[in-house]
C-alpha cells in the first residue's frame, strides 16, 4: 500500500475532519503529522503563550489516540519550505491531505508547499473543514462578495442543507492509520516555549446555554456563552456539529457561526484587510500615539470599570466577554483615538482564541472601517453600558476589587470630551480627498 499524510493545521481532532477522512477512504495507509512552524512560532512575544500550550496538550491526546490504534502522530519544528522536503524523503507520499485555511499567510504558504509537492509528482489534496460555507459559495446574484452581514445571512441560510451538517465518518476507516512506533511529541522546551498555566475551557456545552443563548449571551457576569472559540480555532470540534445543534435548539447562536464564515469570506476576497482598513479613507484618521493611553489600556487602569474590567479578565484567563470586546475596542478607538491595529495586535498577543478574520472583522467593526461596520459616530457609552449589562456591577466587582476605592485610578480621558473630539478626528480625517 501507498503512504498518504494527513497534515493536521487547525483541525486538531479525529472525528468529522474533511481531510482526514479523504485521506483514510483513499484506501492508502495514512500517516499523521504536524508541524510547529517557526514563520508562526518566531513571531510570538511571550514564550508562556497559551495558545501553544493549548495545541501541545491537543496534539499530546491525538498522539495517544493514535498510539492506542497502533498509529502514530510525527511532529516537525521548522520553517514548512525547509521541513516538507525531510517528510518526503521519509515517506515517500502519493499525496498530502490538508484542511484549508484562509489567511493570507497560510494561502501562500499552502501554494509553496503544493508547488513543490507537484514537482515530485505528489498530490495536495485540500477540504473545506474550518468553516460551512466558504471562499465563493455564498456571494450575490452577480456573483460578487456579501459586504453586509444581513443579506449574507439569509443567503447562507437559504443555501443550507442537512447535507452540509452532515458529519464525516472518520471513525470508519481508522483501520488505514499507518501502523508505525510511537514518537513523542516534540517538548515545548525545545521550541524556547514554557508551560502556559491558563485554564483552558471545555470542549463540551450544555444545551441550556445554547438554548438561552439570546437572553444571556449579553451579561459578562454569567455564564451565558458557550466559550467554545478556542475549539473552533484550533478545530478541536466540528463546526458541523456545533451549527446542526445550533440550527435545532437557537437561531441567534446559529447566527454567531454564520459571522465566521462571513468574516472568513471577507478575508479570502480581500486579504488586505489584514493591514489596511477595509474603507480606504479610514486610513486618513489622525490617530493618537499617546502610549500612556495605551498601557493604560493593556493594564485595565483607564478609569472605566468595564473597559477595565474586560482588560483584566483578557489578561489573566485569555478571554473576553464578547459585549466587552466591543466596548473595550469601541473605547479604545473612538475615546483614546488609538488606531485599530493597535489594539488588535493586543488581542492577537492575548486571545486563546485569536482568529485573524474574525479578530480583524471585530475590530475594523467597532472602528467604523470595515465591512458592515458601526458608522463612525457610534459611540458606546462605557457608563450605559455596565446600566445595561452589569447593573449589579457583578463582572467589574470580580475583576477589580480597588473599584469604588482611592486605589483606583481616576479616568484618563473625559467622556463628553473625548466624544467631541472623535467627531471631529474622524470627519475631518474621512473629508480628506
Amino acid at each position: 500500500m501507498s503512504t498518504v499524510i494527513h497534515w493536521f493545521r487547525r483541525d486538531l481532532r479525529l472525528e468529522d475532519n474533511a481531510a482526514l477522512y479523504h485521506a483514510l477512504k483513499s484506501g492508502n495507509e495514512v500517516q499523521c503529522i504536524f508541524i510547529f512552524d517557526r514563520e508562526i512560532l518566531d513571531k510570538l512575544q511571550d514564550t508562556d503563550d497559551a495558545r501553544v500550550t493549548f495545541i501541545h496538550t491537543e496534539l499530546g491526546i491525538l498522539a495517544q489516540r493514535l498510539e492506542s490504534m497502533g498509529s502514530s502522530l510525527h511532529t516537525y519544528y521548522g520553517n514548512t519550505a525547509e521541513v516538507w522536503p525531510k517528510i518526503v524523503v521519509e515517506y515517500q507520499p502519493t499525496a498530502v491531505y490538508a484542511n484549508r485555511d484562509y489567511e493570507p499567510y497560510a494561502k501562500k504558504r499552502d501554494t509553496a508547499i503544493e508547488q513543490m509537492l507537484k514537482k515530485q509528482n505528489i498530490r495536495f489534496e485540500t477540504y473545506k473543514d474550518h468553516v460551512i460555507f466558504e471562499m465563493d459559495e455564498v456571494t450575490k446574484d452577480d456573483g460578487n462578495p456579501y459586504l453586509v452581514y444581513t443579506p449574507y445571512s439569509k443567503k447562507w441560510k437559504s443555501l443550507l442543507t442537512p447535507n452540509h451538517l452532515e458529519p464525516y465518518p472518520t471513525q470508519s476507516y481508522f483501520e488505514y492509520f499507518k501502523q508505525t512506533f510511537p514518537q513523542t511529541v516534540i517538548p515545548l522546551s525545545a521550541m524556547g516555549f514554557t508551560h502556559s498555566k491558563l485554564v483552558f475551557p471545555e470542549k463540551n456545552t450544555t444545551i441550556s446555554i445554547i438554548k438561552n443563548y439570546e437572553k444571556q449571551r449579553n451579561f459578562p457576569a454569567i455564564h451565558g456563552t458557550s466559550r467554545l472559540s478556542v475549539h473552533f480555532r484550533f478545530g478541536t470540534i466540528s463546526i458541523r456539529d456545533k451549527a446542526a445543534k445550533g440550527k435545532k435548539t437557537s437561531e441567534k447562536w446559529l447566527n454567531e457561526l454564520i459571522w465566521r464564515d462571513f468574516y472568513a469570506q471577507i478575508l479570502y476576497h480581500f486579504p488586505k484587510v489584514a493591514k489596511e482598513s477595509f474603507k480606504s479613507q479610514y486610513d486618513n484618521i489622525s490617530w493618537s500615539t499617546n502610549e500612556d493611553h495605551y498601557l493604560a489600556w493593556c493594564e485595565g487602569k483607564t478609569g472605566y470599570a468595564l473597559v477595565d474590567a474586560g482588560m483584566r479578565e483578557l489578561n489573566a484567563t485569555g478571554f473576553m466577554h464578547n459585549r466587552v470586546r466591543m466596548v473595550v475596542a469601541s473605547f479604545f478607538t473612538k475615546h483614546l483615538l488609538l488606531d485599530w491595529r493597535w489594539g488588535e495586535a493586543y488581542f492577537a498577543r492575548k486571545l486563546l482564541d485569536f482568529d485573524l478574520a474574525s479578530n480583524n472583522g471585530g475590530w475594523q467593526w467597532a472602528a467604523g472601517s470595515g465591512v458592515d461596520a458601526a458608522p463612525y459616530f457610534r459611540i458606546f457609552n462605557p457608563y450605559t453600558q455596565i446600566e445595561k449589562f452589569d447593573k449589579q456591577y457583578a463582572y467589574i466587582k470580580k475583576w477589580i476589587p480597588e473599584w469604588q476605592t482611592t486605589d483606583y485610578p481616576k479616568e484618563i480621558v473625559n467622556h463628553k470630551e473625548a466624544r467631541e473630539l472623535c467627531l471631529a478626528t474622524y470627519k475631518e480625517g474621512l473629508n480628506k480627498v
